[in-house]
C-alpha cells in the first residue's frame, strides 16, 4: 500500500471517529441517574431538617431536589452543590449533615433524579443561576454566607455560578481546566476542541474569580488527572488551598475522612 493511500485511509478513519464523537458526545459526558418518587419521599421523611423542593425554570422545566436546613434553623450559611456526571445527589442530604452550621441546596441536574429535561452545558449553567436566585429571594434567607461546591463535571457548573453570582468561597473536587483539555488526553488524534458542544471551559473564567478556593484531588485519579486541576488552580484569581488525597481515585476520594475534614476546615474559615 502506498504512503498516500495509507494517509487517505487514516484520514478517513479519523474523520469518521470525529463525526461519531460529535453525535454521541452527550452519552459520553452525561450519565443521568434516576430515582422514584417513593425513594425521594423516603429521603425527605428520614430527616426532620430536610425539605423536598421543586423549581420551575424559565423554559418550563421542572427541577427536583432537597433543601437541607442547618441545626440552628437560621439560614445564615448556605452551600450550593453540583455533582458529577453520573451522580444523583440525594446521598449528599446525609453527607452534608456533618456541617451543622451550614444549610445546603441540592438540586439534581436535568434528566437526573426526578428532574425533567435533558442535560447540557448551557442548561446546567443556566439552571444553576435560576436555583441560586430562587433561594436568595426566599424570605427566610437573609444575606447568607455562600459556598459553591462542585465535583468533577459539577466543578464547571460551580465555577460558572461563582463567576456570575455573589459567593464567599468555592470548593472544587477533581476539577478540570476544560472538558476539551481532558478530552484531548483521551482522544489525542481528534480535534476535540472543535467537536465538543459542551466545553465547560473553567480555565477561561477562573482568573475573573477573586475568591478563596479549595481544590481536592485524588492522587490516583485517571478520569480527571490532577494535572488538569493544577492547571485550573494556576489560573484562579484568588487564594488557592490544595488538598491531595493519597491512594484514592476519582470515585473513592470521598471515602476518606480527610476529604470531609478538609472541606469542614475550609468552610470554618469563610
Amino acid at each position: 500500500m502506498s504512503l498516500l493511500r495509507i494517509i487517505a485511509v487514516v484520514s478517513s478513519v479519523l474523520a469518521a471517529a470525529a463525526v461519531l464523537l460529535y453525535f454521541v458526545q452527550e452519552k459520553l459526558i452525561f450519565y443521568p441517574q434516576r430515582i422514584s418518587g417513593e425513594t425521594a419521599n423516603h429521603i425527605t421523611s428520614a430527616f426532620k431538617n430536610v425539605e423536598e423542593i421543586t423549581i420551575h425554570t424559565k423554559d418550563g422545566t421542572r427541577l427536583h431536589g432537597w433543601f437541607l436546613k442547618n441545626s440552628s434553623g437560621k439560614i445564615s450559611k448556605l452551600i450550593f452543590y453540583f455533582g458529577g456526571n453520573a451522580e444523583e445527589i440525594s446521598y449528599m442530604v446525609y453527607e452534608l449533615q456533618r456541617y451543622k452550621d451550614w444549610s445546603a441546596v441540592l438540586v439534581n441536574y436535568r434528566g437526573y433524579g426526578m428532574s425533567e429535561g435533558a442535560p447540557g452545558e448551557k442548561s446546567l449553567c443556566g439552571d444553576a443561576l435560576e436555583v441560586y436566585d430562587y433561594f436568595l429571594e426566599k424570605t427566610d434567607v437573609d444575606n447568607p454566607k455562600i459556598a459553591v461546591m462542585g465535583r468533577s463535571l459539577g466543578s464547571g457548573v460551580a465555577v460558572y455560578l461563582a463567576r456570575n453570582r455573589k459567593s464567599d468561597g468555592v470548593i472544587l473536587v477533581s476539577p478540570y481546566d476544560s472538558l476539551a483539555s481532558v478530552g484531548k488526553g483521551i482522544f489525542p488524534f481528534l480535534p476535540v476542541g472543535l467537536i465538543l458542544r459542551h466545553k465547560f471551559d473553567s480555565a477561561v473564567l477562573a482568573p475573573e474569580i477573586n475568591l478563596p478556593l479549595l481544590v481536592v484531588t485524588a492522587s490516583e485519579d485517571k478520569v480527571v488527572p490532577p494535572s488538569h486541576s493544577k492547571k485550573l488552580s494556576e489560573k484562579w484569581g484568588g487564594e488557592v488551598n490544595a488538598v491531595e488525597i493519597k491512594g484514592e481515585d476519582h470515585n473513592s476520594v470521598s471515602l476518606r475522612a480527610e476529604y470531609w475534614d478538609s472541606i469542614g476546615r475550609f468552610l470554618d474559615g469563610l
